[in-house]
């Protein structure tokens, strides 16, 4: 997520405003402050107000990814199957007359605990399994159970391909605003206002009385210099609206509605908190906007931001299933598969959405999701192709229908498309990456609105002279896919007619010499090719949603357009080479440049996102091209391995980092010789390690304790003279089971003392009562040596989605590896700035 900036030069960046309750904090997973501040959450607990961008903004109650115990609390599971220096399961003695709403749960910018959530999802799976067996209610109960996941994906296909399809036909009806009106119904785009019509001709088969263009409409003339200008004046007109209206709605009621959302959304797979981000707001603005940033004519595109769409859909929904709304990590599998929906929607392949979620964005993917991933795209997939958004039977609005064979040959020019994928990715991402940490860092950024009107304003300025950069992006790939045939009057297709017998084969023409038209043609798409290259640079990353597939296959499509239109004439002039000897033969479609569009949009997009198997799968299911699979997957290899020798990371991953977000790469290999004991904390010249004891601490020192500190948590020792450890306790259920104790016990002072035991030490029969906590204790905290190597350490951060490690030196406690410590280690290998780590 770019950062979000007011237009006011005095205000933070957004990255610095959500981090103002935690930028004091070594571990900044729980707010400073005292112990009374926290509240016990409760279904209105994420109506906090948060101040992004200078505008306070009210994330609503239920559906903004609200803290888990919003009812009933569920005993928290304190004792996990095995620890990496393992306790086996301890009996609890649960002190507290009740269990606490509250109990753990997280703080917002903060990660979850995986093993954690997944012991506490067996504990109630096994509970529920057990009751089945002792009632017919039960067993009903244990069957419904069983069947909400199937049930919450239906409902994430249906809802998220409803919206795709009305996103669609929104933003084809407000981009064909900008160039005229129907007169019928003005809620008619183009293509609509004049299918009825029995007065188009061939060549002019858009042309309609019903459908006038703003200088018809104004000056009563559809020719002529004047009549040109006002319809040029109309396009920046309207295109400048919907962006401002775009930019606008944004900042007042969604700012995390901006951008694309993958890098958002991988991060909260991996296990990250962002309350709000997934929030009913969010959806809301996030579905207006999109619409009204494609119609703009900016170079951007739907695709990404669809993605964000079908996981807030999923997000909300969890909240009719108690599993789902209690349960972080099984919300994060529904949340998968809503990423493999989105996909989906935006492409029309639901094989392509589930890799995707497979291979790009997902950190936990299990097998059952993999199933319901499938299941809820197939049920977006056909609730598209129901509404069916572009009036051709089809999800997409480039499917070809070519299907002509490709020849070995060819192979190096697919290969070569592949190269300029790769240099063009490796391009983009570090210029994007350099104009948003400019945007960050600078005056720009305070700017939002005014950045994003003058971008909009220089985009239209410069588009819409040239007919291939002023159509909207998926027609231009539509166009360049297309391949010519007897009845198309494309300027593409403006070869010479040749007078001798040569036929046609089925649909496709014999390569021809290229004429006028075509060469106009050529000179149009080399220009909107560097357009194009330049302004999506500056244009992704903006305060409107902006998706990155479609502006990528543009630049891929032309520049593999080109290359087809070259090889064709090559073939067309040299066909007695020993190129083409034996395959091209005079009067025959030898070259497709279709496929070579086809190809390169597969290598850019590649190049620049990193993806491959899912990437191949995506091409062909929207285009339909299956015979094309080979030259697709030598492409988008040959496109990641040039593009992975400039840098590994893909753009997503670029902004992770940028944002400092709290991601453990998977693909990022870690190389260095260091021992856990290089990473811990305390350094040798930090104070000594924050600990609790199990019995000979009072309320009041553990209470100034947490005052003077801001760990997220505390290990338990047996004594501060052995160390020896007994286990962790997280801030926030000790500040709840403290103030809770205070209310409700009597007797509970600041001398009271604090008891981890099993068993309560015999007391001063005129002391005051103790408080008992070892229900909150976590036993078997996760533990490795100081001998420990890092690599073996954040194998197991990765793996297990660790928070924090205990590191023990023959049974005594020696310090603690958090995620932020192995993200800025890391950060410090690669020569990077650790203080860009932002969160934990």
């Amino acid at each position: 997520m770019a950062s979000l900036k007011d237009d006011n030069p005095s205000h933070k960046t957004s990255s610095e405003l959500l981090l103002s309750g935690l930028e004091e904090m070594e571990n900044p997973g729980y707010r400073s402050g005292s112990f009374d501040t926290l509240h016990h959450p409760s279904d209105d607990d994420d109506d906090e107000m948060v101040d992004i961008a200078g505008a306070t903004l009210d994330f609503s109650n239920a559906d903004d990814d609200p803290p888990l115990s919003s009812g009933p609390y569920e005993e928290p599971s304190s004792s996990r199957a095995a620890g990496m220096n393992g306790s086996g399961p301890s009996k609890l003695v649960d002190p507290l007359e009740e269990t606490l709403p509250g109990l753990g749960t997280y703080e917002d910018f903060n990660t979850i605990d995986w093993v954690r959530e997944k012991s506490k999802d067996r504990d109630r799976h096994r509970e529920i399994t057990n009751k089945s067996r002792q009632s017919t209610v039960a067993l009903l109960h244990s069957v419904s159970d069983a069947f909400s996941g199937w049930l919450l994906m239906l409902l994430v296909g249906l809802m998220s391909g409803a919206l795709a399809g009305g996103i669609d036909i929104a933003a084809h009806w407000l981009t064909d605003m900008k160039e005229g009106i129907c007169l019928v119904g003005f809620w008619f785009n183009h293509e609509h206002c004049c299918w009825t019509s029995n007065e188009t001709t061939f060549q002019e088969r858009d042309r309609c009385p019903q459908w006038q263009s703003w200088a018809e409409l104004i000056t009563g003339t559809a020719e002529g210099p004047f009549a040109y200008i006002v319809n040029y004046m109309m396009y920046i007109f309207w295109a400048l609206l919907f962006a401002f209206l775009a930019v606008a709605l944004v900042r007042a009621f969604a700012p995390y509605a901006c951008g694309s959302g993958i890098p958002e959304i991988k991060t909260i797979l991996s296990g990250f908190i962002i309350r709000g981000y997934l929030g009913k707001w969010t959806l809301i603005i996030k579905t207006i906007t999109l619409v009204l940033a494609v119609s703009s004519g900016l170079s951007l595109g739907k695709e990404g931001p669809l993605v964000h769409v079908a996981c807030c859909c999923a997000n909300i929904l969890c909240h009719l299933f108690t599993k789902y709304r209690k349960n972080e990590a099984k919300r994060r599998e529904v949340l998968s598969a809503a990423a493999a929906v989105g996909v989906s929607v935006a492409f029309g392949a639901p094989i392509g959405g589930v890799l995707f979620s497979l291979e790009e964005v997902s950190y936990y993917f299990p097998l059952k999701t993999l199933w319901r991933s499938f299941f809820a795209a197939l049920v977006a997939a056909f609730t598209l192709r129901s509404i069916n958004p572009f009036g051709n039977s089809r999800l997409v609005l480039f499917y070809v229908e070519f299907h002509a064979p490709w020849h070995l040959v060819e192979l190096a020019p697919f290969i070569l498309l592949g190269i300029f994928g790769g240099l063009w990715g490796a391009l983009f991402i570090r210029a994007n990456i350099a104009w948003c940490r400019r945007r960050k860092t600078t005056r720009l950024g305070h700017y939002p609105v005014m950045e994003v009107l003058v971008v909009t304003a220089v985009t239209a300025l410069i588009a819409y002279p040239n007919s291939y950069t002023r159509m909207s992006g998926a027609e231009l790939i539509a166009e360049l896919f297309n391949d010519c045939s007897l009845l198309d009057s494309s300027q593409l297709c403006g070869y010479k007619q040749l007078n001798n017998t040569e036929t046609a084969v089925g649909n496709s023409l014999a390569d021809r010499p290229a004429g006028v038209g075509l060469y106009t043609a050529l000179w149009q798409l080399a220009l909107a090719l560097i357009f194009k290259m330049m302004i999506t640079v500056i244009t992704f990353g903006m305060k409107v949603p902006s998706g990155l597939f479609i502006p990528s296959m543009a630049v891929g499509a032309i520049a593999g357009r080109l290359l087809g239109v070259g090889m064709e004439q090559l073939a067309y002039y040299h066909h007695d080479s020993f190129l083409f000897k034996g395959w091209c033969s005079p009067g025959a479609d030898c070259i497709t440049p279709g496929l070579y569009a086809m190809v390169g949009a597969a290598a850019c997009l590649g190049g620049v996102t990193r993806m491959t198997v899912s990437l191949v799968v995506i091409m062909f299911e929207l285009t339909g091209g299956l015979e094309y699979i080979v030259p697709l997957m030598a492409a988008t290899m040959t496109s990641k391995w040039v593009a992975d020798a400039f840098g590994r990371e893909g753009i997503y991953e670029a902004h992770i980092r940028l944002n400092g977000y709290p991601f453990l790469e998977a693909k990022e290999e870690f190389e260095h010789s260091s021992l856990a004991v290089d990473v811990m904390r305390p350094r040798r010249a930090d104070p000594a390690l924050a600990v609790l004891t199990q019995e000979s601490m009072t309320v009041g020192e553990v209470e100034t304790l947490v005052e003077n500190t801001h760990y997220s948590g505390f290990p338990v020792v047996v004594s501060q003279e052995s160390q020896r450890l007994v286990g962790f306790v997280l801030r926030r259920d000790l500040l709840i089971s403290i103030d809770n104790a205070r209310k409700r016990q009597e007797g509970i002072v600041s001398a009271s003392q604090v008891l981890f035991t099993e068993h309560a030490p015999a007391q001063d029969p005129d002391g005051p009562p103790p408080i008992r906590l070892r229900g909150i204790l976590d036993l078997s905290p996760f533990t490795v040596t100081d001998h420990t190597p890092m690599d073996i350490t954040v194998d197991i951060f990765r793996k297990l989605g660790l928070r924090q490690c205990l590191v023990t030196h023959n049974g005594r406690l020696l310090g603690i590896i958090t995620k932020k410590d192995i993200l800025k280690h890391m950060a410090q290998i690669a020569n990077r700035d650790p203080d860009s780590i932002l969160f934990n």
